[in-house]
């Protein structure tokens, strides 16, 4: 692979880190890590004086990041096919599971206002799970693209 390309996939897979640790900030900050905080938030909380959401507002607030996710998640994850592991068994987990955890990362809110409260765990798991597979998948990258045995 010629230096210029490994220069910038590093760099955007620096990048790639930083989104993903404010993405988590802002989580935290704006939602919070823990059931009650999720359902609260999407369900709104008379004590607080939060109002529930909707659909629009979900919707709103989903459609960029529909393609903001899909953006990332397709270029990070097609970088995979001109490693050394793009047969591995492994590999095809990781893609699925990162492809499946970004759908549902994106589309539980609209799980949990219209189907059941019981979707903040699946929230929750797929936000965790989304902010774990990306790292795995740059590491991988870094692996390939410096050339280190594992």
């Amino acid at each position: 692979m010629h230096k210029a390309y490994k220069i910038s996939i590093l760099i955007f897979a620096l990048f790639t880190l930083l989104l993903l640790l404010s993405g988590y900030m802002i989580f935290e900050l704006k939602i919070g890590f823990e059931a009650k905080n999720v359902l609260s938030y999407y369900m709104g909380d008379a004590k607080l004086f939060t109002p529930a959401k909707t659909n629009s507002g979900i919707l709103k607030l989903s459609l960029p990041h529909i393609f903001a996710f899909a953006l990332l998640a397709m270029v990070v994850l097609h970088f995979l096919i001109f490693t050394k592991f793009k047969y591995n068994f492994f590999v095809k987990v990781l893609i699925y599971g990162a492809f499946i955890s970004t759908f549902f990362e994106i589309f539980t809110p609209f799980l949990i206002i219209n189907v059941s409260e019981l979707f903040i765990y699946l929230k929750i798991v797929s936000f965790f799970l989304y902010i774990l597979l990306i790292p795995i998948v740059l590491s991988l990258l870094f692996v390939s693209i410096t050339q280190i045995k594992l």
